[in-house]
């Protein structure tokens, strides 16, 4: 078994007020040997390397608690999760959250239910497209906090999340070197979906390697015919 050294970041995340007791870390470590292993049959991730796996997933998704006010038991949406990220890392290091993990490839859910099995966490996963369960009663506007990270750029990936946030919730995007141009891209789809100008926080990861969270405030419902289907979102984005 690997161990992906996960005291390494404790300090760093105690630094914001997190604190990584020993079950999260032996989650983190349990949950990175899973990634390793499934992603030898199925493409999950292209960071593999242990330290890699430590700083650009494991404490790149932690810094969303830096950055972002999780209330106690929020109810969380992560749209596009793929193998898990920052959801899975969200609920590993705050149990407390009410996570739901939504991804249009089954395959992908086959392994973070895998994974759930066997850290004993108790999450929903959702096999649907975005447009899809941004449409869906269930899902639209439920959520404190919808967040994405590696899914879309900024303004197809507004229409994919803001429909899930409910009025006062939060909508929060983890981008990397482009955020500022594609926040620029994206402000009137803010606007249409119903949300406040967002602000923009960015962070440096090792090696310079640039990070930003996006976060908006949702002041108003947003209008019934959004999202859109996937066809049009991407050929026309707003």
């Amino acid at each position: 078994m690997i161990n992906f050294n996960i005291e390494k970041i404790v300090p760093v995340c105690e630094s914001f007020g997190l604190t990584l007791d020993e079950a999260a870390i032996n989650r983190l470590n349990r949950y990175g040997n899973m990634l390793i292993e499934w992603n030898e049959k199925m493409n999950l991730t292209a960071i593999t390397g242990p330290e890699e796996v430590l700083y650009k997933h494991f404490l790149d998704c932690l810094l969303f608690f830096k950055n972002v006010k999780v209330p106690d038991h929020a109810k969380v949406i992560d749209v596009g999760t793929g193998a898990g990220f920052p959801g899975m890392v969200l609920k590993i290091a705050r149990p407390d959250i009410e996570l739901t993990l939504m991804d249009g490839l089954n395959k992908r859910l086959t392994f973070l239910n895998a994974v759930l099995d066997e850290l004993t966490l108790q999450v929903k996963t959702v096999h649907m497209r975005a447009e899809d369960g941004g449409k869906n009663k269930e899902y639209r506007e439920q959520y404190d906090i919808a967040c994405a990270r590696a899914v879309a750029n900024l303004p197809v990936l507004c229409e994919y999340c803001i429909p899930f946030v409910k009025v006062g919730g939060q909508f929060v995007a983890m981008k990397g070197a482009s955020a500022k141009e594609e926040l620029d891209a994206a402000t009137n789809a803010y606007k249409i979906l119903g949300c406040e100008k967002p602000t923009i926080i960015c962070e440096t990861l090792r090696e310079n390697e640039a990070r930003a969270f996006i976060i908006a405030k949702k002041k108003s419902q947003t209008p019934p015919k959004y999202p859109r289907m996937g066809g049009k979102i991407a050929k026309s984005a707003l």
